[in-house]
C-alpha cells in the first residue's frame, strides 16, 4: 500500500474531524525486542502514524535525548537490515498504521538508493524522512522512492521563505513535517498560536497534510497543535520515558505507552 496507506489514514481522520497523533521511537533502543513491543503498543494506544528512527552516529538535528537513544541502539548492534526486519514483523500484526522511516543519508547511500527504496516497500515502510538530504541533491533518492511508491516526506522549518518552500514541497508525498522551533529536537517548546500562520502557508503550498513536531512536550501543547495542524508529532518525550525506565522492575515499554496513550487522547479530543 505504501503512500496509499498514509493518504487513507489522513482521509479517515479528516472525516472524523481529528488530527493525527504521530509518535516517534528509535529502532533498537535499548534492543530490538523492546522496540517491537513499543511499536505494537503504540498502534494499540492511539498512534495514527509511527516514525521509526534508524540509528546514526552523528544525528545532527537531534537533541540529547534522541542522541542518547541512537547511541544505545548502536551499542546494541542495530543495523539497518534489522530495522527493516523490525518493520516487517510489525506489518505481520498491523496492516493499517502508516510507518515512516526517519534518519540520515549515510546509511541510505551505503545501501544505494534503489536497494533502499525496494527494502522500504518490501518491508512495509510507507514513507521516509531523511533529515540531511537537501532537495537540490535528492533527485536520485526521490526517483528510487517514487518507483517503489514510497513517500519522501520533507521537513519545513521556520526559516524557509516562499522561494525555498516551493522547492521543498516539490515531489513531496504523504504529508509535510513542519519544524515548529529552530534548533534540535526536544529542547525548545512549540507555541501553537505563533506558528498557525506558517502551518497554513505550508498547507497551501504543499496541498498535503501538515504535521508539526520538534517541540511538543505535554498533552496541552499537543492539543493546541492539533487544533491548527493536521497532526502533532511527539518523539523526545516518548524516548525519554523509555530511557527513564532503564533499568526498571516493570517492562520498559510500560511508561512509554502510558505517555503515548495520554498524548494520543489529547490530540484526538482537541477539536471536540
Amino acid at each position: 500500500m505504501t503512500v496509499a496507506r498514509i493518504d487513507a489514514r489522513f482521509a479517515k481522520l479528516k472525516a472524523e474531524n481529528k488530527a493525527a497523533f504521530v509518535s516517534y521511537i528509535m529502532a533498537g533502543d535499548p534492543d530490538l525486542e523492546t522496540s517491537f513491543n513499543v511499536l505494537k503498543g503504540l498502534s494499540e494506544t492511539g498512534s495514527d502514524i509511527i516514525e521509526l528512527g534508524f540509528p546514526f552516529s552523528d544525528p545532527m538535528a537531534e537533541g540529547p535525548i534522541i542522541q542518547l537513544a541512537a547511541e544505545r541502539s548502536l551499542k546494541a548492534g542495530t543495523k539497518i537490515a534489522q530495522v527493516f526486519a523490525l518493520a516487517s514483523r510489525f506489518r505481520e500484526i498491523d496492516a493499517d498504521t502508516p510507518l515512516i522511516l526517519m534518519g540520515y543519508m549515510n546509511p541510505v547511500e551505503n545501501m544505494g538508493y534503489p536497494a533502499f527504496a525496494k527494502a522500504c516497500a518490501d518491508h512495509g515502510i510507507d514513507g521516509v524522512i531523511v533529515v540531511d538530504c537537501p532537495p537540490e541533491e535528492a533527485d536520485g533518492l526521490t526517483d528510487a522512492l517514487d518507483a517503489a511508491d514510497v513517500a519522501l516526506i520533507r521537513l519545513i522549518t521556520p526559516t524557509s521563505d516562499e522561494k525555498r518552500l516551493k522547492t521543498l514541497v516539490k515531489r513531496t508525498k504523504g504529508f509535510v513535517y513542519y519544524v515548529s522551533v529552530a534548533g534540535v529536537t526536544g529542547v525548545k517548546e512549540a507555541d501553537a498560536q505563533s506558528i498557525a500562520g506558517a502551518v497554513k502557508r505550508v498547507q497551501d503550498a504543499a496541498q498535503l497534510p501538515v504535521v508539526v513536531g520538534f517541540g511538543i512536550k505535554t498533552p496541552e501543547r499537543a492539543a493546541e497543535v492539533a487544533r491548527i495542524a493536521d497532526g502533532a508529532v511527539v518523539g523526545s518525550v516518548l524516548v525519554d520515558a523509555l530511557a527513564k525506565s532503564l533499568p526498571g522492575n516493570s517492562p520498559i515499554e510500560t511508561k512509554v505507552l502510558e505517555t503515548a496513550g495520554i498524548l494520543a487522547q489529547a490530540v484526538h479530543n482537541a477539536r471536540n
